[in-house]
């Protein structure tokens, strides 16, 4: 490894998302000739400093230098012109384009206005012949969407090797490849790392940090906490690291509620889902655990009839097909989504409306409505939910982060649910309207309502939840109860560290 001065350099970066603080303060600096770590919790914020290096996210305030000048990196094309370039585990590839045609794209070769299709074959074949072992038998002039998921995101990374270059920025980019893939693509890393280049690597998998990175950079609350020597730490050292020091966190309870079975689920399987099966008891709240983006929304989103699904879903031991959320709804489930603003609210409408839209057909008479019986039942959930309103006729938009949410809230009680599911329901609001939403999810298991949530938080899981089920690559891989649900050892069941140990059980015998 290089041991000159850094290659690049981050200082004081901050970032905030209306209440959040994302990054605080965070620092990285990594040389030429390295591949260095970016790990961290959930909501650490190693995402969000990659894609300010990455030109995709603008920082409140940054100080950045790359190869000792400092820069501006206002996009990604600033970004590119810096030499850096970035691989999501979310594609940018069109898929109606061929393989050829993706690689180039952004760096088209052929006259201006004109695309030569010999001349992107031309050039994506060094990338196409250095990813091949992975890529299989991809062809060229293969259109894209008839690719595997694994063979989409090499296609991807082979776009960011073919602009050069001297900083690669990989997040989660292995996530959808098979083990023999990730060993060709860790073979291309360590070419990169003998030719000079950066490679800044974050990985759920953390037997992949302890087998390609040299050092690491591990961040906290959006703070970078520590830097280390790879080959110097132990898997739990690192851990213990990103974790912190284990404080106690009050619980509502400490065993879980021992109502009847009021939700089963058996084989489900769909997007980014594979054969999930667990059971959830009536008042009981069970936290979706392991590192983002490991099939906790999809599994809301199935259960909810949002996307295709396969599998059993019973409430209450009565079947429910699960064809549409208006299915999923008539049965007495709920969705609290991730994203309130496109999903959970209809902003410009009134908060009466967005109150009472799904539940209209519990207070209807013959197909009819009435105004007065609609406003007493919306002002019913402002009063329960202390949701602070100007008025019923005002928009949603005028209300804060918490208050909209709490309105996404009030929507499916009026509907009175068994079962909710809670996508993130604290995303972006502050310390006491998040306070105000635990007191409303404590009171619905109270009720006698099943709580599934999904939480970027371990922090929140530890606070709420009876049982915890562990989800990795699209399966539930361990489950932690009661007492045993702690930051450790949620961070240590995400990252499959003493698997089935500490109060963890496997996934067949959480059914």
């Amino acid at each position: 490894m290089n041991e000159s001065s850094p290659l690049v350099r981050l200082r004081d970066v901050h970032k905030r998302y209306g209440g959040v603080r994302a990054l605080q303060g965070a620092t990285l600096s990594a040389v030429g000739g390295e591949v260095h770590g970016l790990l961290g919790p959930n909501g650490s914020g190693k995402s969000t400093l990659g894609k300010v290096l990455a030109g995709s996210v603008r920082p409140d305030r940054a100080d950045i230098a790359i190869a000792g000048s400092a820069v501006q990196i206002g996009s990604p094309r600033a970004a590119a012109k810096l030499g850096v370039s970035a691989v999501y585990q979310q594609l940018s590839l069109v898929e109606e384009l061929s393989v050829s045609h993706n690689l180039v794209l952004g760096q088209e070769p052929g006259r201006v206005g004109f695309l030569s299709d010999r001349a992107a074959k031309a050039k994506a074949r060094p990338i196409l012949e250095r990813l091949g072992p992975a890529l299989g038998d991809v062809q060229a002039d293969q259109p894209v969407r008839d690719l595997t998921p694994g063979q989409q995101q090499l296609v991807e990374i082979g776009k960011a090797l073919l602009r050069e270059p001297r900083i690669l920025i990989l997040d989660e980019a292995t996530a959808s490849l098979h083990r023999d893939q990730v060993q060709v693509v860790f073979d291309v890393v360590r070419e990169l790392k003998e030719d000079g280049v950066c490679v800044l690597f974050v990985s759920h998998r953390l037997d992949e940090i302890m087998e390609l990175c040299d050092r690491a950079t591990i961040l906290r609350s959006g703070e970078t906490v520590a830097e280390t020597v790879i080959d110097t730490v132990s898997p739990e050292e690192i851990v213990r690291l990103m974790v912190g020091d284990v404080q106690t966190v009050e619980r509502e309870q400490e065993e879980p509620a021992e109502g009847p079975v009021r939700l089963a689920v058996r084989e489900l399987s769909g997007k980014g889902l594979s054969d999930v099966a667990f059971e959830a008891r009536a008042g009981e709240i069970v936290g979706l655990g392991g590192l983002q983006g490991q099939g906790q929304s999809e599994l809301l989103s199935a259960l909810f009839g949002a996307t295709a699904n396969s599998g059993s879903v019973s409430v209450d031991g009565r079947p429910v097909r699960l064809a549409s959320p208006r299915s999923a709804a008539a049965r007495g489930i709920a969705l609290v989504p991730g994203d309130r603003g496109s999903q959970g609210t209809l902003p410009a409408r009134p908060i009466l409306e967005n109150l009472t839209v799904a539940s209209m057909r519990k207070r209807a008479s013959f197909g009819f409505l009435r105004a007065a019986r609609e406003r007493a039942a919306s002002q019913r959930m402002v009063d329960e939910l202390s949701i602070k309103v100007g008025g019923l006729a005002e928009p949603v938009s005028s209300l804060s982060g918490g208050n909209a949410q709490k309105v996404v809230f009030g929507k499916w009680l009026l509907n009175e649910p068994d079962v909710i599911l809670l996508d993130d329901p604290t995303k972006g609001v502050d310390i006491g309207a998040k306070s105000e939403i635990y007191r409303i999810i404590r009171g619905l298991a109270r009720a006698g309502t099943t709580v599934i949530i999904n939480s970027s938080e371990d922090r929140e899981l530890v606070t709420l939840c009876d049982r915890v089920l562990v989800m990795f690559e699209g399966d539930i891989r361990a489950e932690i109860r009661g007492s045993e649900i702690t930051e450790e050892r949620l961070v240590q069941a995400a990252l499959r560290i003493g698997e089935g140990t500490h109060g963890e059980t496997t996934a067949e015998s959480a059914t």
